[in-house]
């Protein structure tokens, strides 16, 4: 199918940009600042180096400038310039999964958060048996910090992230917060504050805009540590998830911008770019820069539905089609030994892991049960990546696909079942992997209430598709019926990996969490005795299957409504 083009319209002109706080008044933040005194750059460092993983939420592969946004983010396209961008760089479509595969270096199938993600008053965290990055670079002597938004599970102390490897946290425990209040809801009623200083709610610095909030932490973190002693800053922002919230001079810059939704957005983005710059001034402030890695990534495609976009790939968030799961990413670092390029090297989010602990001195790698890949050759010197495919995903809970079969998987494969892979140029999806539009940039003023269907999947009965993604990005061209050769080896790796997968984690919610049980605030419900009595209840109900009893009202009630948000979270994440 051909490529709709649309006709491109004039933006507001650039207007300057203010200040986030009091010490980042300063002019040309990322243009080359003059030493302090006393440092002394070198183009090898004598120590370790700090690493810095800023990692922003729901930002669109074509919101960022250099992929020809109309949305602003000077900072973001200088670093990325100066640095290397990975323009064959993966990440996941969702937030858990995503931040528990940079964490742990595993997929998703290795830590049984194959389904959805971890909802507030879900009894399930990362896995505690799991050595994490922070706590692995802690073991290589690196003072660990994190600021910003966590949504790896919290229904036990032992899951916080404090317990999990970080020396100090500032942040948000669930999935989405408001930026001023820090209120998030998860569902009518249910509703509690959500910002911790290490494990204390931190109350009084509601009212303060996250990301700024966020930046000027990094700021004092770098302003109170020596730059002797190797630093890991894990930045997850809250940007730009929604809801679409953004300071009033950032909004006015895109007062043109017809779209509501996009015009928050835009805004949001800015703002999170004009953070990064701030950071990135404070690191040469304070003598981390020449002794640094700068590492940029987004957490999942963007949400179309409220003003992300992935165009001109094809998807949104929550899918598997490349708008899902085609990160922006770059490194920016002295260090590399060759800058200024585009690197096609193959890269998955879980390859951080062992990279970063190879930078810090260590050694991590696949004997000890990591699905990632030190990737840091391929980057810094332009080397061919060890790494030759990916498993997206194998969702056994997703909903099957009404036209997939074991036969239609030549017998080794239910084409039912949600999964995705990656292997040399070749993609398959088999299953339901989310609705399959191309989404053009919201730059109208009056789109249609359905104006994400402009471009529609072309078939709605199957449940297989391959693409050669070298050859087509975009996934415009579906071979699966002409190489029934290569749907088959695919499908036996799906088969393979299958094998190694653990049983999926994703139990029903509980009472208990409720903010009204805890003052008032999102936090640990769950003691030692009530995680066993989980454990055990589950063990139970998995005895009982195929067993049909009768059922009290609320044991319906709470199945029904287990199941119905298994299905809209499926969807609508």
């Amino acid at each position: 199918m051909a490529m709709h083009a649309l006709t491109g319209f004039s933006l507001v002109s650039l207007l300057s940009f203010g200040y986030l706080s009091w010490d980042w008044a300063k002019p040309s933040l990322v243009a080359d600042a003059p030493a302090e005194a006393g440092e002394q750059p070198s183009a090898a460092p004598r120590q370790p180096p700090h690493i810095i993983f800023i990692l922003t939420d729901d930002q669109g592969y074509h919101d960022v400038g250099y992929h020809g946004s109309d949305i602003e983010t000077p900072t973001l396209d200088r670093l990325a310039a100066e640095g290397v961008k990975l323009e064959n760089y993966y990440i996941q479509p969702i937030c858990t999964p995503s931040r528990s595969q940079l964490l742990t270096g595993r997929y998703q199938i290795h830590t049984g958060l194959q389904h959805s993600i971890i909802r507030p008053r879900q009894p399930n965290c990362l896995p505690l048996d799991q050595v994490t990055l922070p706590q692995k670079l802690q073991e290589l002597g690196y003072s660990t910090h994190m600021v910003g938004k966590w949504h790896l599970g919290f229904y036990r102390k032992e899951c916080l992230p404090t317990r999990r490897g970080f020396d100090t946290f500032l942040g948000s425990l669930t999935g989405n917060v408001d930026y001023y209040t820090y209120d998030n809801c998860d569902g009518p009623g249910v509703c509690g504050f959500d910002l911790h200083e290490g494990e204390s709610v931190a109350w009084g610095l509601s009212g303060q805009y996250s990301t700024l909030l966020y930046a000027q932490r990094v700021s004092h973190i770098l302003a109170s540590h020596s730059p002797r002693r190797p630093l890991f800053l894990y930045v997850a922002f809250q940007a730009v998830h929604t809801p679409l919230q953004s300071p009033r001079q950032y909004l006015y810059r895109y007062r043109t911008m017809g779209n509501v939704a996009r015009r928050k957005y835009a805004a949001m983005v800015t703002c999170m770019d004009e953070a990064v710059r701030n950071i990135t001034w404070a690191l040469k402030r304070y003598g981390f820069y020449d002794n640094s890695v700068i590492i940029f990534s987004s957490d999942n495609g963007g949400q179309t539905f409220s003003g992300g976009s992935n165009w001109p790939l094809r998807g949104r968030k929550g899918t598997y089609w490349e708008g899902g799961v085609r990160g922006l990413g770059f490194v920016h670092s002295p260090l590399l030994k060759r800058k200024r390029w585009t690197s096609r090297a193959l890269v998955h989010i879980t390859d951080w892991y062992p990279t970063l602990v190879g930078l810090a001195g260590g050694t991590a790698s696949a004997a000890d049960g990591l699905d990632g890949y030190d990737v840091w050759p391929a980057i810094s010197e332009g080397r061919a990546s060890p790494r030759t495919e990916i498993l997206h995903n194998i969702d056994p809970l997703y909903n099957h696909a009404r036209h997939g079969s074991l036969e239609g998987g030549f017998g080794i494969w239910n084409t039912a079942v949600q999964a995705a892979i990656r292997v040399g140029e070749w993609k398959l999806l088999t299953g339901d992997p989310g609705y399959g539009d191309w989404i053009p940039p919201q730059t109208l003023a009056a789109f249609p209430g359905s104006w994400w269907n402009l471009e529609r999947m072309a078939s709605a009965r199957q449940a297989v598709w391959l693409f050669n993604i070298s050859a087509d990005p975009y996934e415009r061209e579906d071979l699966a019926g002409q190489r029934p050769d290569v749907v088959r080896a695919l499908l036996a790796r799906l088969v393979d990996y299958n094998r190694t997968a653990i049983p999926v984690r994703y139990p029903a919610e509980n009472p208990r969490a409720h903010p009204d049980f805890n003052g008032g605030a999102w936090g640990p419900w769950a003691s030692d005795e009530e995680e066993d009595e989980e454990e055990e209840e589950g063990r139970a109900r998995s005895l009982s299957r195929g067993h049909r009893k009768k059922k009290c009202k609320i044991c319906k009630l709470r199945s029904f409504f287990r199941k119905l948000n298994t299905r809209l979270m499926s969807h609508r994440i």
